[in-house]
């Protein structure tokens, strides 16, 4: 009788180790759901550390396309349906998302040191930092043109967008207050350096919706980054805001001839943040540590212009992966694009972005 109970249990003991075994291992196989924002970025991410960390690790990453902002990740939390796990966010967004508890806090201690051995704290640019994890990439928001639409004088300045007279035609906008006041004030004559005390102000918003106001009618909305590259190459707009690095990809694997104008450049942040509640939390721990290491950030940069925002990463970057191209010169902080950029206040915006989107909003409607 004995022999038979030590059968059973020992049965049993297997039956249970399986069952453990096997979940474990559904657990370890899981896709990780990474949300950025498609094209050009999306592949250079893919192809700058996406596939070493699943090669490192054995998880796999599914990729999803979005356009910003919090509300696809407020509508999970607060219903308790988490199935995002790590978002690539504006820096603004990143913030009030981690404000309001919408996001896991990562601490910077948990992050790998620099490629010279820095520890991160130190190795990250100072204002990259949160809470809930920090910016990798600095990237920009300019203006471009197709040369072949434009004959005779180009343009060159923040101010030639808004001149409708010796550059007539259509202009392409993100549908957001984001970059396109700072570049309406700009534009108007506000110094660089005065752009956010303007904004402070009621007349300072005032000033940027009038300035608006002047080629509201000629403007073309676009919402996805890779929108602006073609509307640029159809035609459809003389010349269009857009992200430094579409256009840059544009011009090197395309061969379109667009010219990015770097005078009143809006600099900006972006980083990644994990979900509060994902179930699959291990998983976005390792794969925001991996991210963030100065290799992968600078895997980014040698397969579209956005800037690391480590110290010890600019060193690994010299071409691009697949052209050659010398990516020092495409690069939004390098000195000569640098001269008058404005970098965005996202402290600024964190505090004033429901405010903004609703007066731009009821603008949009007049």
């Amino acid at each position: 009788m004995k022999d038979v109970w030590r059968k059973i249990v020992g049965i049993t003991s297997l039956m249970g180790l399986s069952m453990l075994t096997a979940v474990a291992a559904v657990a370890g196989d899981r896709p990780l759901t990474v949300v950025s924002w498609g094209g050009s970025y999306a592949r250079a991410c893919v192809k700058g550390y996406h596939e070493a960390f699943t090669a490192k690790t054995g998880i796999k990453i599914n990729l999803e396309d979005y356009n910003g902002g919090l509300a696809q990740i407020r509508a999970q939390v607060d219903v308790g349906n988490v199935y995002w796990d790590v978002v690539d966010l504006e820096i603004p967004d990143l913030v009030r998302g981690c404000d309001e508890g919408l996001l896991e806090p990562i601490s910077v201690d948990s992050l790998p040191a620099g490629a010279n051995g820095t520890p991160a704290a130190q190795d990250f640019v100072p204002g990259t930092l949160t809470e809930c994890g920090p910016a990798t990439i600095f990237y920009s928001t300019v203006y471009a043109y197709n040369k072949e639409h434009i004959k005779g004088e180009k343009p060159s300045t923040i101010a030639d967008f808004f001149d409708l007279e010796r550059f007539p035609g259509r202009r392409g906008m993100r549908r957001s207050p984001l970059v396109n006041l700072e570049f309406a004030l700009m534009a108007d004559g506000v110094p660089v350096d005065s752009v956010y005390a303007a904004l402070d102000t009621p007349a300072g918003v005032d000033r940027a919706f009038r300035m608006l106001d002047t080629i509201k009618e000629h403007i073309v909305w676009w919402e996805a980054g890779a929108q602006p590259p073609q509307m640029l190459a159809d035609g459809e707009v003389t010349m269009s805001t857009a992200y430094n690095g579409r256009i840059f990809n544009a011009q090197v694997l395309e061969d379109q001839p667009f010219v990015v104008v770097w005078d009143g450049q809006v600099l900006d942040t972006g980083g990644l943040g994990i979900v509060a509640g994902t179930p699959n939390l291990e998983s976005a721990r390792k794969f925001v540590k991996f991210a963030t290491s100065a290799q992968a950030i600078a895997g980014v940069g040698r397969y579209i212009s956005y800037s690391p925002t480590r110290r010890s990463a600019m060193a690994l970057i010299s071409t691009h992966a697949e052209k050659g191209v010398d990516m020092a010169p495409h690069m939004p902080t390098s000195p000569q694009n640098a001269k008058r950029a404005l970098h965005s206040n996202w402290e600024w915006w964190s505090d004033h972005l429901d405010e903004m989107n609703e007066r731009f909003s009821a603008w949009l409607a007049r």
